[in-house]
C-alpha cells in the first residue's frame, strides 16, 4: 500500500514540473506573437502575474509533497518496512 502512494506523490510530481514547464513555454511564445500596444501589454502582464501564482502555488505544492514523502519514509521506518 505504501508504495503505491510513494508512486502516486512521485507521479504526482512529475506531472507538476511538467505542467509548469509547458506553462513556460506558452507564455515565452504567446509574449513573442504578441504586440507592443497598451493593451496587449496590459493582457501580457496580467497572464504573467497569473503565471506567477500559479508557479507559487505548484512551489507550495512541491514542499507539501516533499513533506509527505518524509512522512511516509519515516513512518516505514518506524514499522521497520524500511524498503
Amino acid at each position: 500500500m505504501s508504495s503505491v502512494i510513494i508512486v502516486a506523490i512521485v507521479f504526482g510530481s512529475i506531472v507538476t514540473l511538467a505542467s509548469l514547464i509547458c506553462i513556460t513555454v506558452l507564455v515565452i511564445v504567446r509574449m513573442r506573437h504578441s504586440g507592443l500596444s497598451a493593451s496587449g501589454r496590459k493582457a501580457n502582464k496580467d497572464e504573467v502575474e497569473m503565471i506567477q501564482e500559479m508557479y507559487r502555488g505548484l512551489e507550495k505544492m512541491e514542499q507539501r509533497i516533499d513533506a509527505l514523502e518524509t512522512i511516509i519514509m519515516d513512518k516505514q521506518h518506524k514499522n521497520g518496512d524500511g524498503k
